[in-house]
């Protein structure tokens, strides 16, 4: 009684003061420590019982296998499990149930199933635990069949099952799946329980279907709560529709409801994503306000949310700030650096963070190679790589591979990365041989070119970039006709080209300009001041590389389709609207092409101001006529 309403001083005295202690007392004092929290206290007296010579009942076991599961220790807990073998206490229902929640929750998820498949009769607490330590560990499809295998048998599910079900759903994006768990939530009523309605919200953002996220978030003010609001902020991030993870935000605090560092740092990745710097800059000061600025992840986010914005000065400050930087913050700067092609400044700070003692991951491994790849540190690459394995005992993944791949073609070096290819363990990934692909046009290496086409069509079909990488390396070589054939088979197959695209932020609004085709309110005055830009930087020394218009046409028409490009019209629109002390920031989806980015190097130094492109791999920092590239991009 004492120990079940909480009153454990009172327990322990009155069990000291029994002459003689049976089983039921040592069994109560057990369990009422373990379950009032008292974890060591609970297993000592457990260790104490055995000692006395009495043979714990299941119940017991139970109870020690429970507070070992709470501490973490799985030594003791295979201590437990070797002794209820002896006693023959292993297929009792209750202990081999916690025996398989204690391996699965300590990650050893071969031990829980064996543990499982030995108990002849499953109750639905040994299901739910094995299915929540297969989620947990990673084995999301073992975590679904075994709610299959659940159902099938008749035990009866509860909410937590469909939790953990739901959590596998979203990690393996099993929308379908998710659909039908949906069904079974609202037919045994459990639709307005808020964890389940939290996982509901998570499981459908996840899996990219915000409308069914939305609509389960608005189902009752159970299911709203700051678990809900972040799950569904995050997949508006994940999507780009920064906007409508605004409004989440804005519901979120209307009702009262407290953001968390999570939702902080879905709302920053969202920014980050978009580059919406004057968001995230709002986002900070609301992160401040709630004393969340100093949270490890949030601030390591708020690192790579300024790199992504091209404020490296800014990502270095906060960096700065951040007392004892945690692995993850470490990381974001590394991710910073490689961004931005700053390959030594990288190299310095995986050896910084190597010499405090942070041990580096296979996250960080990739941010080193690209900043290595970016800045053409090819050997200091190749060291890095080696040592994944033998300094780090990390196992390189295909995004290692893909990044050598990246370092040795942007250095030229395509008959050493092709070598590096036929060496590999297995096939190189699609980002392998896109790079490879795009190195062989940069090189203009046609047969390798084709080698790297044909395995990414076959890895990618519909994706339209390989056939434009292709068609750029006959245009180089001047095969005009097989340019014409590629391009009519990306016809008939409905391969469309991704259309070439900048924008920039001006007041809070983002306007988008295209190479053909664009309107905007400004347009004439846009094009005066292009027209303006072209005249003053062909007087400085400008010449335009029509070569790189790879179309059979004149060369006025190429200079006039060049001077038509995305980025510099973007560049003239900033310039005529943004005030002298605002940074000019242009995003583009596709690479700088050469003639663009020898164009803006002549504008900063005409204009003298600071331009920033980023394009889909990294920054290009234009000022006073050079670039922070150094032309190896």
């Amino acid at each position: 009684m004492y120990s079940k309403c909480g009153d454990l001083h009172s327990a322990h005295y009155l069990f000291e003061q029994m002459p003689h202690r049976n089983i039921v007392s040592w069994t109560s004092l057990v369990s009422g420590l373990a379950q009032n929290g008292h974890f060591s206290e609970s297993l000592k007296l457990f260790s104490m019982m055995r000692k006395s010579g009495l043979k714990p009942t299941q119940f017991a076991f139970s109870s020690a296998i429970q507070a070992a599961t709470s501490i973490g220790s799985i030594s003791c807990g295979k201590r437990l499990h070797s002794l209820s073998l002896k006693l023959g206490l292993n297929i009792e229902m209750y202990v081999g149930s916690n025996l398989a929640d204690m391996y699965s929750k300590c990650g050893c998820l071969d031990e829980a199933c064996r543990v499982f498949a030995e108990m002849p009769c499953k109750d639905e607490v040994s299901w739910t635990a094995m299915i929540d330590g297969c989620a947990k560990n990673g084995n999301f499809e073992e975590a679904l069949v075994g709610f299959k295998k659940m159902v099938c048998e008749g035990i009866g599910v509860d909410q937590f099952v469909f939790c953990s079900t739901l959590g596998a759903c979203a990690a393996l994006r099993a929308l379908a799946f998710g659909r039908g768990l949906h069904s079974c939530v609202v037919k045994l009523g459990f639709g307005l329980v808020s964890f389940v309605g939290n996982a509901l919200t998570d499981m459908y953002s996840k899996v990219g279907d915000m409308e069914s996220a939305s609509r389960v978030f608005g189902v009752g003010s159970e299911c709203q709560s700051v678990v809900s609001c972040t799950s569904l902020i995050d997949g508006y991030a994940e999507m780009g529709r920064i906007e409508e993870a605004f409004v989440v935000f804005i519901e979120l605090r209307r009702q009262d409801i407290e953001p968390n560092e999570y939702t902080f740092c879905s709302l920053i990745k969202a920014c980050a994503n978009q580059a919406a710097l004057d968001q995230g800059v709002q986002v900070h000061a609301h992160a401040m306000k709630s004393n969340f600025e100093k949270d490890p992840f949030v601030y390591a986010i708020l690192v790579d949310m300024y790199g992504k914005c091209g404020l490296l000065d800014s990502s270095i400050q906060v960096f700065d700030e951040i007392g004892d930087p945690t692995e993850i913050a470490w990381n974001s700067l590394l991710g910073v650096y490689a961004h931005h092609g700053l390959g030594k400044e990288a190299v310095k700070t995986f050896e910084e963070m190597v010499g405090r003692g942070i041990n580096p991951n296979e996250i960080t491994f990739v941010s080193l190679l690209v900043a290595c790849s970016h800045n053409g540190l090819v050997e200091e690459g190749l060291n890095y790589f080696n040592s994944m394995k033998k300094s780090y005992g990390i196992v390189p993944k295909p995004e290692h591979f893909s990044c050598v791949i990246d370092l040795l073609g942007r250095a030229g070096r395509l008959k050493e990365a092709e070598e590096f290819i036929n060496s590999m363990p297995f096939e190189p990934n699609a980002m392998g041989w896109c790079s490879f692909l795009s190195s062989c046009r940069t090189c203009g290496d046609k047969e390798r070119g084709e080698l790297a086409a044909e395995k990414l069509m076959r890895l990618e079909p519909e994706n339209s970039g390989t056939h434009v990488l292709l068609s750029k390396i006959y245009a180089l070589v001047r095969q005009w006709d097989d340019v014409r054939i590629l391009r009519k088979v990306m016809k008939d197959g409905k391969v469309k080209k991704s259309p070439g695209y900048s924008w920039v932020d001006v007041a809070n609004k983002t306007h988008v300009f295209g190479a053909e085709n664009w309107s905007h309110p400004q347009q004439k005055e846009i094009y005066e001041k292009l027209e303006s830009l072209m005249d003053q930087i062909k007087q400085i020394g400008y010449v335009p590389k029509t070569n790189s218009v790879l179309c059979n046409i004149n060369d006025s028409l190429k200079e006039r389709h060049l001077n038509h490009h995305s980025e510099r019209i973007a560049v003239a629109f900033a310039l005529i609207s943004m005030p002298a002390a605002k940074p000019i920031i242009v995003k583009k989806n596709l690479r700088v092409c050469v003639d663009c980015h020898s164009a803006i190097k002549f504008i900063s130094k005409v204009v003298q101001r600071k331009i920033s492109v980023r394009d889909n791999s990294r920054f290009h920092h234009f000022m006073d006529g050079s670039c922070s590239c150094g032309d190896y991009w």
